[in-house]
């Protein structure tokens, strides 16, 4: 079942420059900056209260993120929600009939396993789900 959005991803085009903007924006720092090699990709986080934004920029002009930019610029890419077992949603969604772009989780950003659900399924959004890692 999904608990919460955990994030919404923002697609960069460079990280530094929107760090600046999002810390003035926010009126807080950005608590975590890492790359994630499987999905070529430099992300950055930021919380208020419970929300949370996550930047990225991409690593190879062949990656995901380098296309989504290149076709629909800066911008909102992603929803992420949050759920406590991301195997039994998979299982779930797919009798349900959604797309997955992955069926099996694989690493992401902040401590999380991920599946990403194809927005032809999801009324053109790019959904993420995504399981903390204990």
């Amino acid at each position: 079942m999904v608990n919460k959005i955990e994030h919404i991803g923002i697609a960069v085009k460079n990280i530094d420059d929107a760090n600046v903007l999002f810390e003035k924006l926010l009126g807080v720092p950005s608590y975590k900056t890492e790359t994630v090699e499987t999905e070529s990709v430099v992300t950055s986080f930021f919380q208020t209260g419970t929300n949370k934004i996550e930047l990225l920029m991409a690593t190879d002009p062949e990656s995901p993120i380098a296309k989504f930019l290149e076709k629909k610029g800066e911008g909102i890419h992603h929803i992420a929600f949050d759920v406590d077992d991301i195997e039994t949603e998979v299982i779930r969604l797919k009798k349900e009939g959604f797309v997955l772009i992955n069926e099996h989780p694989r690493p992401g950003a902040d401590n999380k396993i991920v599946v990403f659900l194809h927005p032809k399924s999801t009324n053109g959004v790019l959904i993420e789900l995504c399981q903390e890692i204990t």
